[in-house]
């Protein structure tokens, strides 16, 4: 017969077991929702249309608990105010002509609010991609615009170029992949240090290739990724900057269905140089 001690104790094993269950299974709801557009190709590597799952970013450190339940990190904002302005809104309707000087070497220094990112960009390995980027830069396109993704767990990556702050906004036009067979990108890896373009490739329709608008993002870790995203520059000066970005979290936000940066990290201005 069972004595009221061992029936409280069973009792309360079995309440134990139940906690036990619901929080395991909340964590694997968390799991699916973090997964990412752009390896979750994923989160980050989406632009301004449908994403392509690869690969689930799943986690359990203190940026996956704040982006389960929406919080942004109660720690000091590392970043400084964006400077006054606006995003643009400006559009065109076809790739801007090449204006491009292949043979150059072209630089790239982005002004955020969290400092200075500098840029080696690949003219000759990805014309059409350092073109476009280098023209949007003189119009003041990115200027004032968020980097609005921050992918801290499985991948390694701030996405930014997106004056919606959205990762739904594009500069009306597309341009097309390129130098995905450079050897950098050996085994799948994106190593840290690249700078490549995000697209609307799903994974399935060779519809959705050659999809690249305005929105790039920044390696700050080596992170596994299929060679699906342009590849057209490496970050000479910065690290640091991505790294502090990066130690300080992120969140999810429902509105846009991805993880963003606890830290402010708006690009004041952005500019190319022709050496």
């Amino acid at each position: 017969m069972v004595s009221k001690d061992q029936r409280r104790r069973q009792l309360a094993r079995e309440k134990f077991e139940r906690q036990q269950q619901r929080r395991s299974a909340a964590q694997r709801k968390t799991k699916r929702r973090n997964v990412i557009t752009a390896s979750a190709v994923a989160v980050a590597l989406a632009a301004g249309g449908a994403v392509y799952a690869s690969a689930g970013l799943a986690g359990g450190g203190t940026s996956d608990r704040a982006a389960a339940d929406g919080a942004p990190s109660k720690a000091p904002d590392p970043c400084a105010r964006p400077a006054k302005g606006a995003p643009s809104a400006k559009t065109w309707k076809k790739e801007p002509a090449m204006s491009l000087d292949t043979s150059a070497s072209y630089s790239a220094k982005l002004a955020t609010t969290c400092g200075t990112i500098e840029l080696k960009l690949d003219a000759g390995k990805a014309p059409h991609t350092v073109n476009s980027f280098a023209f949007l830069a003189g119009q003041g396109y990115f200027d004032h615009s968020k980097c609005h993704r921050l992918v801290d767990e499985g991948l390694h990556v701030l996405q930014c170029g997106d004056p919606k702050g959205t990762g739904q906004g594009t500069p009306g036009y597309t341009i097309p992949d390129e130098n995905l067979k450079d050897p950098r990108l050996k085994g799948g890896v994106y190593p840290a240090g690249t700078v490549a373009m995000a697209n609307r490739y799903d994974g399935r329709s060779k519809e959705t290739r050659n999809t690249g608008g305005s929105q790039f993002f920044l390696v700050y870790q080596d992170s596994k990724l299929p060679p699906n995203y342009t590849p057209f520059g490496t970050i000479t000066g910065g690290m640091d900057v991505l790294r502090k970005i990066a130690d300080a979290g992120s969140h999810l936000d429902q509105a846009i269905r991805a993880t963003v940066p606890n830290a402010t990290v708006v690009i004041n201005r952005a500019t190319v140089k022709k050496s």
